[in-house]
């Protein structure tokens, strides 16, 4: 209520404020012209008086009664083009008026009936106490939390993850650590700090990020993300042999339609070795030759007889077929991988850009969607070269 009465009152002085000088105006106007006239008729008098006692010439008191009656006229007519502009000078008044307490009185009847002027007021310590679903608010919570009990390792294990996710890959990093720190080492810790890693360096595997997925490889060797990781680190830093090694364990170790095999191939080869059919050779629905984008062997035959164009029209139909089924399922790291790969075989830079965008959406923190443009020298919003 205090608040109500203390804006009330400014809204009343600033309205007095632009008031007031159209009153005053008016007022001074016709109080200097009255003065005016008086004066003159006053000198008209004075000059009758000198005239009768002969103290100047009947010549001259002519010439100085035309230039006071001159003078008297016109500060006459003036004063009536004042009395005439009262009206309008009254008329901005008003509007001034207008303009400054309708506004005011508007916007708080509406805020009165569509306003919660009863609603007390919500501290960060009462909307601490109850988050509900703002997952802001219970980052802040668990962040208090962790502030009071920095050794509370599932803490920093739970929030990990949440800070990756949303791109705070500094307060990941030190989350990862602490709860590795804390509640010892395991593949998904190890994996996570790996990928905030590479995240932080721009889809490049450091020294530092190879280590913690050896180190997820070996507690669970079987783990194909982690020794993923492991080849690309190893063949960005030019170690072919030994990247080779680790796709070709992947390969080894999957099955033939596993989502990630295109691109276990893709670097098998860009290594020096060859393409890998995974455990089940078998031309069967779950065959990767038989995956999105990828040709039977009837196509590769197929296609061994057509002519270049011919074949390129087939190669792109794929392609966009693929495309038509991330665009349905787009939760497919591999797919958008293989799709952007794709589009850059064709030499359609500007649609191979467009699908990293559409991936990146879908999974922004990818180390392999990252790599994959700087490999290709694709520029995306976000993405360093």
């Amino acid at each position: 209520m205090v608040l109500w009465i203390i804006l009330a009152a400014l809204t009343a002085a600033v309205a007095a404020i632009l008031i007031l000088p159209f009153a005053r105006a008016a007022k001074t106007a016709s109080a200097d012209r009255a003065g005016e006239v008086a004066v003159y008729r006053d000198q008209l008098a004075e000059l009758d008086r000198d005239r009768a006692q002969g103290l100047i010439e009947p010549q001259e008191a002519e010439y100085a009664r035309a230039e006071i009656g001159r003078r008297l006229l016109a500060a006459a007519a003036a004063g009536e083009g004042k009395e005439i502009a009262a009206p309008k000078a009254r008329k901005y008044a008003l509007a001034t008026t207008v303009v400054t307490l309708v506004p005011p009185l508007v916007g708080l009847c509406l805020y009165l009936a569509l306003g919660n002027p009863g609603l007390p007021d919500q501290p960060l310590e009462a909307r601490l106490a109850n988050p509900g679903n703002n997952v802001a608010l219970l980052v802040a919570k668990a962040e208090r939390h962790l502030a009071e009990n920095p050794n509370d390792g599932a803490g920093w294990d739970l929030l990990a993850p949440i800070y990756f996710r949303s791109m705070r890959l500094g307060d990941a990093e030190m989350a990862y650590r602490n709860a590795i720190r804390i509640l010892g080492p395991s593949p998904v810790r190890l994996a996570g700090l790996g990928e905030t890693l590479v995240a932080s360096n721009d889809g490049i595997v450091t020294e530092d990020a190879r280590s913690a997925f050896e180190q997820a490889v070996k507690l669970d060797p079987d783990n194909p993300r982690s020794r993923f990781y492991v080849g690309l680190g190893f063949e960005q830093a030019g170690r072919a042999a030994e990247a080779r090694a680790q796709f070709e364990t992947i390969a080894k170790g999957s099955p033939a339609d596993a989502p990630w095999m295109q691109l276990v191939n893709q670097h098998i080869v860009k290594n020096g070795g060859t393409i890998a059919t995974g455990q089940d050779t078998a031309q069967a629905p779950g065959n990767p030759s038989q995956a999105p984008g990828n040709p039977s062997q009837a196509d590769v035959a197929a296609a061994a007889n057509m002519s270049q164009g011919d074949r390129q029209a087939m190669i792109r139909g794929m392609v966009e077929s693929l495309a038509e089924r991330l665009k349905q399922d787009p939760n497919n790291l591999e797919g958008w991988v293989r799709l952007v790969r794709s589009y850059s075989v064709l030499g359609d830079k500007s649609s191979a850009e467009e699908a990293l965008k559409s991936g990146l959406k879908q999974f922004p923190s990818s180390g392999e969607l990252v790599a994959l443009a700087n490999e290709m020298g694709i520029t995306v919003e976000g993405v360093a070269q």
